[in-house]
């Protein structure tokens, strides 16, 4: 008779720790790391075999929060370091929590080359447009005019922004969510975890003391329907209350543009149909912003190729494989000087 062992089915609370979270009261973080605790149960990731890797800010306290290993590193590196991780045990399920200040600043370098390589794990990066953690000075996405600490006067900098970074830096996978959408961010996190290579998904994140309500115009619950639109890939990009709006694309202007089905001889069919392996649609939807254009949440952009560490560990194997390698040899192959 086979014996059959029954294996218990995490839920989103085996993914609680012990420690105390220490985020502001009300702070988006918050609803950002349930989240993250649901999508874990429901992909069926095991602690033993998950490990969250951070920078330095309010985001990166999240190794803390959740029950896997963990690895807090310093400003701007998690990338390097949860590449080292990933090449040095390939079977580990890597999470990489940054914000728009220590992946974009200190950090944009960095980031900048584990999206190029294409490294297998998923970038989570939280947006709340503010340095949260060092008390309020503008970030390279705060908005013009942004008055702070280190702006007393207004920002004058051009604000970055971090999807269109990500597809001009090679990214392969590039997917937006807000961070109390709990109904929406789960599906999103677990599509960048079945995507091989580099996952960037950026999060908008509400700072409640530094930077309040800068996502409100589109993020508030009873105007959401008509600001957001959460593409899918292969099916029409609709949205609105009334499920009536849509985006067209205008030939003559080479550009996307909103309109209503059923006004100006408009019907479901001229509506564009989303196409997520599309990289020049992905650059104007992540372009789009409220009031004028709804914000596009969901996976945006998902054209896979073979991951740095597979390329790595192939490489690897094939020099293994070979018989007929020979070490005396190989360090004697060109100059060679006799002392």
């Amino acid at each position: 008779m086979n014996e059959q062992t029954d294996i218990k089915k995490l839920t989103f609370k085996d993914f609680e720790t012990d420690q105390e979270v220490r985020w502001c009261p009300g702070c988006g973080d918050y609803a950002v790391l349930k989240a993250v605790q649901i999508t874990l149960a429901n992909i069926g990731a095991t602690p033993e075999n998950t490990v969250f890797v951070s920078g330095i800010g309010c985001s990166s306290r999240f190794p803390y929060y959740v029950e896997t290993y963990g690895f807090h590193t310093i400003h701007g590196r998690a990338p390097a370091v949860a590449t080292g991780v990933k090449l040095a045990n390939p079977d580990l399920d890597v999470w990489l929590v940054t914000g728009d200040g220590d992946g974009l600043s200190i950090g944009g370098n960095h980031m900048l080359h584990v999206l190029r390589r294409n490294v297998n794990m998923q970038i989570m990066l939280f947006n709340n447009e503010i340095y949260g953690l060092t008390k309020g000075q503008y970030s390279p996405t705060s908005k013009l005019g942004a008055k702070t600490p280190s702006t007393p006067l207004g920002s004058v900098d051009l604000p970055l922004n971090p999807c269109s970074f990500a597809l001009g830096s090679g990214a392969r996978f590039v997917a937006r969510g807000i961070d109390t959408a709990l109904k929406a961010l789960p599906g999103t996190l677990a599509r960048a975890k079945d995507h091989r290579g580099a996952s960037f998904v950026e999060i908008f994140q509400n700072c409640i003391v530094f930077n309040d309500k800068t996502f409100e115009h589109f993020t508030l619950k009873k105007e959401a329907a008509n600001t957001q639109i959460h593409v899918e890939h292969e099916k029409p990009m609709i949205y609105g209350k009334e499920k009536n709006m849509g985006l067209v694309f205008n030939l003559e202007k080479f550009a996307l543009e909103t309109a209503i089905i059923g006004e100006n001889g408009v019907s479901e069919d001229d509506i564009l149909v989303h196409n997520e392996t599309n990289k020049i649609m992905a650059q104007m939807l992540v372009e789009l912003t409220a009031p004028d254009f709804p914000v596009v949440c969901g996976v945006i952009y998902c054209d896979p190729e073979e991951s740095y560490d597979d390329a790595v560990h192939r490489q690897v194997k094939g020099a293994k494989d070979n018989k007929k390698a020979d070490f005396n040899a190989l360090i004697r192959q060109g100059r060679t000087w006799t002392v």
